[in-house]
């Protein structure tokens, strides 16, 4: 080989040798504009419409395939034809025929078998079969040696059955539609590393089992989501991605800068305030479904930037946020099984959770913030001075820096995080915090000391937050200054909002509010267990 030769064993290299024979066939590598494909999932569903043609033109329906795919047990599908043969063709053979159809994806398995060539054809919604024979294709055939994993095609054919069953394309054409210049990952030890994968996601999408169906799931969730508030009158708005105040929940945020306006400005944490606003101006059910930004750590159940929807019902409160919360999950899981994506059975609610499962059969249960107390921590929850021996005992501080004693509920909100909250296996909602750790929330008629408030946990994470919302101006404008002792500034809600207390000055009306992190959501109904596998490009750092 001298020099200027190509190294063909260089498998990049290769590919662009391919890439350049088939410029010169008079064929665009990067393919044009292909109408009237069929979705391979929809070419499935078409396998009751594959028939045996016997020689004498009579068609007989195919004998039971298991899956769609390999015969019953116990059958054989060349003796089986050779019987319709003999029945129906004076023994002449016969021919399996379908629907002609047009299929195009990622070539993802390829294999010669003489003169004739299979590959598996990969699209968004499965995988399916070509055979390819140099005779049915004619022309086309100069282009199968051309054709590397990874590239896209298109393929017109027959649908069929082969000799094993396996439901397959017989080609009739091919069409070339882009040259792939990378090498896929090796089909059983390819791309596994979890960095990799997040970061080079097409990759992960395009040739990693699971992947692909997980995303669509989440997609069929947040469509169910939308569609269930549309039918109970709830109007989807779009609020500011920039605040001026980092408000509306307790998190640190991130900071950017305006450069005409010379102002700094948060990433928005939650999603509440302007919400709220909007049903002061008159808007009864309102919600958005939209990006969160917290500048905090990041570990399998959070990521930095995420995906939540907050909603406000008026003249509701938390209770009826615990139905409607508890009527959207069961709409999504609906909804995921009706589409494939989660069991079906005597048990439609029961979906797996590694080698677990969760139980989402309605009604979800429902018990108070400190019978829970009561019952984990092992201690009296009105009893403070018991609580901060608890919490003492724990490991936690009961007085600052300063030697200044903390709050109460600040101590026993640490010790209700530590021993009860990995316990809630659930779901259950967990209602009734203490007021004091909730200044956006209405008090409970008798019990000042109690917020109308839940959580919903499942398996220990933390997936909705509701509360019946304050419309008090007044009291609204006292819980923004106050700063519970002991609370860090960054876990604090304490920030005064002028024009949103302004806001209620001009009456808001009583209302729910619920807050729903869809990332956890998806994790719980796709049964991954880790928050970067339902983003599709987390936060990472940058490649070296």
């Amino acid at each position: 080989m001298s020099d200027a030769d190509p190294d063909l064993t260089d498998p990049l290299v290769a590919r662009r040798k391919k890439l350049e024979a088939i410029a010169a066939m008079g064929i665009d590598p990067w393919g044009q504009r292909l109408d009237d494909h069929t979705p391979i999932a929809e070419v499935r569903a078409q396998a009751g419409a594959v028939k045996y043609r016997c020689a004498g033109g009579k068609e007989v329906d195919l004998p039971p395939f298991d899956s769609g795919e390999a015969a019953v047990e116990g059958l054989d599908f060349r003796a089986w034809k050779a019987a319709q043969d003999a029945e129906y063709g004076d023994g002449e053979r016969g021919e399996i025929t379908g629907p002609t159809l047009r299929v195009a994806g990622r070539v993802v398995l390829m294999r010669t078998a003489g003169k004739l060539v299979f590959a598996s054809l990969r699209d968004q919604t499965g995988d399916l079969q070509l055979m390819i024979g140099k005779q049915q294709v004619g022309d086309d055939w100069d282009l199968v040696d051309k054709i590397d994993l990874g590239d896209l095609i298109a393929c017109d054919g027959t649908l069929v059955r082969t000799n094993t069953g396996e439901l397959t394309i017989a080609a009739t054409g091919l069409t070339f539609l882009t040259k792939s210049l990378e090498v896929p990952p090796e089909k059983h030890h390819g791309l596994t590393d979890p960095e990799a994968r997040q970061r080079m996601r097409y990759v992960d999408l395009a040739y990693n089992d699971g992947v692909m169906p997980r995303f669509l799931a989440r997609s069929l969730i947040v469509r169910s989501i939308r569609e269930s508030l549309a039918e109970r009158r709830f109007v989807e708005v779009e609020g500011p991605t920039l605040h001026a105040i980092a408000g509306g929940a307790a998190a640190r945020p991130f900071t950017t800068h305006h450069n005409a306006l010379d102002i700094d400005l948060f990433l928005r944490i939650a999603l509440e305030l302007h919400l709220k606003r909007l049903m002061v101006g008159g808007i009864e059910r309102v919600y958005e479904m939209g990006r969160v930004y917290r500048n905090e750590g990041i570990s399998p159940r959070h990521n930095p930037e995420f995906t939540m929807i907050e909603l406000y019902q008026a003249y509701g409160d938390y209770n009826s946020m615990m139905d409607l919360t508890e009527a959207l999950i069961i709409d999504a899981i609906d909804r995921l099984r009706e589409a494939g994506y989660a069991p079906s059975g005597d048990k439609p609610y029961v979906l797996p959770w590694g080698d677990d499962t969760i139980d989402f059969t309605p009604p979800f249960k429902r018990r108070t913030y400190d019978d829970l107390f009561q019952e984990y921590a092992g201690c009296d929850p009105n009893d403070e001075a018991a609580v901060a021996a608890k919490a003492k005992s724990m490991g936690f501080a009961v007085v600052d820096e300063a030697g200044a004693p903390r709050h109460a509920d600040v101590i026993k909100s640490e010790v209700f995080e530590e021993t009860v909250e990995d316990a809630l296996v659930g779901p259950i909602f967990v209602t009734d915090y203490p007021a004091s750790l909730c200044p956006l929330t209405k008090r409970k008629t008798g019990a000042p000391h109690i917020a109308e408030r839940f959580e919903l946990f499942i398996k220990g994470m933390e997936l909705a937050n509701a509360y019946t919302e304050l419309n008090d101006p007044d009291l609204q404008e006292e819980l923004f200054k106050s700063q519970l002792a002991g609370l860090d500034e960054s876990e604090s809600m304490a920030k005064m909002d002028d024009d949103f207390v302004r806001a209620l000055r001009h009456g808001m009306p009583p209302a729910g509010g619920l807050g729903i992190g869809i990332d956890r959501l998806v994790m719980l109904l796709t049964n991954s267990q880790t928050i970067r596998d339902v983003i599709l490009f987390p936060l990472l750092r940058p490649e070296r």
